[in-house]
C-alpha cells in the first residue's frame, strides 16, 4: 500500500524557499512604512504650519487681541487647537485646528501631541531654531526625522 505525501527533504526546501522570500520581502515593507511615517510627518508639519499662517493673518487683521511687543504668531501650540477670542465678533472664538497631530516620528507615547514638536521663536535664525515667546515654525524632535526643518 503506497501512502501519498511529502518527504521531509521537499518540506524542508519549501521551507527555505519562504524563508528567502521573506527575507527579500522585509527590506521593502520597512522601506515603505517609514515612507509611510515621513510622509504623515511632512503633512502634520504643513497643516500645523497653515494653522500658525492662519493665526498670524488673523492677528495682522486685528482680529486678535496682541501687544505692540508680540509679534502676532501663537505664543503656543495649544492656542491653535484651544482657540483664542475674536474680536470681531465678541463672545466668539476662532479656532485654527481641530487638533494637534503628533509627530508620528516620535517615539514617546507618553508626551501630549504638542509636546512632540519642537518650535522656533520668530526670533530665532531658521539654522539654529530656538523655541521663545511665539511659535513661528515647528520642526520634528525625533531621532529619525524626514528633513522637514
Amino acid at each position: 500500500m503506497k501512502t501519498r505525501g511529502f518527504t521531509l527533504i521537499e518540506l524542508l526546501v519549501v521551507m527555505a524557499i519562504i524563508a528567502i522570500l521573506a527575507l527579500m520581502a522585509t527590506p521593502i515593507y520597512w522601506k515603505k512604512y517609514q515612507s509611510g511615517q515621513q510622509n504623515a510627518q511632512k503633512t502634520a508639519i504643513e497643516d500645523i504650519r497653515k494653522g500658525i499662517d492662519a493665526y498670524k493673518k488673523a492677528s495682522d487683521d486685528g482680529r486678535i487681541a496682541k501687544l505692540p511687543s508680540e509679534s502676532g504668531y501663537p505664543r503656543s501650540l495649544k492656542e491653535l487647537v484651544s482657540g483664542v477670542d475674536d474680536l470681531k465678533n465678541p463672545g466668539k472664538k476662532i479656532y485654527f485646528m481641530r487638533e494637534m497631530p503628533r509627530d508620528p516620528m516620535s517615539k514617546d507615547m507618553s508626551a501630549s501631541s504638542d509636546k512632540t514638536w519642537g518650535t522656533r521663536s520668530s526670533n530665532s535664525p531658521a539654522d539654529n531654531p530656538a523655541p521663545g515667546d511665539d511659535v513661528f515654525d515647528v520642526y520634528s524632535l525625533a531621532a529619525a526625522k524626514s528633513g522637514s526643518k
